[in-house]
């Protein structure tokens, strides 16, 4: 008879329910006994542990001596995350409980190689919103000097040096030196991974089909397909969509049909990204801009830019699926071999 386990696992040890019909045994483990653990496995055992950040790394230590290994989002599966009684015991008791019955929302664990990509991304994206934030907080020091700058005044080195040039007090030319500096390493930081997005970005499947659409370069196709993965863990583009969390939320109730403003529950990082290959697609694509200007005109360019981005992800969508490059994207030609 297969067991089903549950693992709660940290970064230091990890707490094991081990479930055979009707019994059940407990057990907590070190890291450093993970080897104890990989002795006590059958090949025919299932196994579901939480998504952490060494999930990936604890699976590839067991993977080899289990049939399958499950891993769930706390955050969807309530039963765990919202428990009356938290403890370790009892969330890898519920997570193997769960598991017998087949009712574990699962996560999808991408290739390391995306998931690594992805990763980079998202600390691309975190180092331009501390810019940001460094921006505006120079821009509120010169304003407290009464000095009026514009927004886009420190984007480049030119900019940020002039600010060093206006009349401000000691104290707060001190602070400005130090967040101009930290700007100027951000920039250097941000520049490296961008260069490394687009090479590695190259090596992925469906790379030259994405960038062969007018509006993704070789850094926002290497970001996509980052969140992306593998297309085919998607039934449809509706699928994909949701991934993204570019989809309306629906309330349906008896005869009342209500459709609502997106999830946003799905990757930041890709609606980012796509958003903006957006906004470059329909300068470009006559049939992108048409049905952009469409929706503008009866619900304003937020709602319509959503919505030809919603549009733009179906596309990559086909692209990727049936491994098109466009010749002519514009006018919808495609690359004969």
């Amino acid at each position: 008879m297969s067991r089903f386990i549950g693992v709660d696992l940290h970064k230091t040890a990890f707490t094991v329910c081990f479930m055979e019909g009707e019994e059940k045994r407990l057990a907590t483990y070190k890291m450093g006994e993970i080897d104890r653990f990989r002795s006590e496995l059958h090949l025919d055992d299932e196994v579901a542990l939480e998504t952490t950040t060494n999930t990936r790394s604890f699976m590839k230590q067991i993977q080899d001596r289990v049939a399958r290994i499950h891993v769930i989002n706390t955050m969807q599966f309530k039963v765990v995350s919202h428990s009356v009684k938290k403890t370790d015991a009892n969330d890898a008791e519920t997570m193997a409980f769960f598991l017998s019955k087949g009712m574990l929302p699962e996560v999808r664990m991408k290739d390391e190689r995306y998931a690594e990509l992805e990763s980079l991304a998202n600390t691309r994206h975190k180092l331009v919103q501390l810019k940001t934030a460094l921006k505006n907080k120079i821009h509120n020091i010169l304003n407290a000097h009464g000095i009026v700058t514009k927004k886009e005044c420190l984007s480049s080195t030119k900019g940020l040096a002039k600010v060093l040039e206006y009349r401000v007090s000691a104290v707060a030319r001190i602070e400005l030196e130090v967040i101009i500096d930290q700007i100027k390493g951000l920039n250097a930081g941000i520049a490296k991974i961008d260069e490394e997005l687009a090479a590695q970005g190259k090596d992925l499947d469906g790379h030259e089909g994405l960038t062969s659409i007018k509006g993704i370069g070789d850094k926002s196709g290497a970001i996509l397909l980052s969140v992306i993965g593998d297309v085919n863990d998607f039934e449809d583009e509706k699928k994909l969509a949701a991934y993204f969390g570019i989809v309306p939320r629906v309330s349906n109730s008896n005869e009342t049909n209500r459709q609502g403003r997106i999830t946003k529950q799905g990757s930041k990082l890709g609606r980012t990204t796509l958003v903006q290959c957006t906004l470059v697609a329909i300068r470009y694509s006559n049939y992108l801009r048409a049905f952009y200007e469409k929706l503008k005109a009866k619900k304003g360019s937020g709602k319509a830019i959503i919505a030809t981005a919603k549009k733009l992800l179906g596309i990559i969508y086909l692209t990727l699926k049936n491994k098109w490059v466009f010749e002519d994207f514009p006018n919808f030609v495609l690359k004969t071999a």
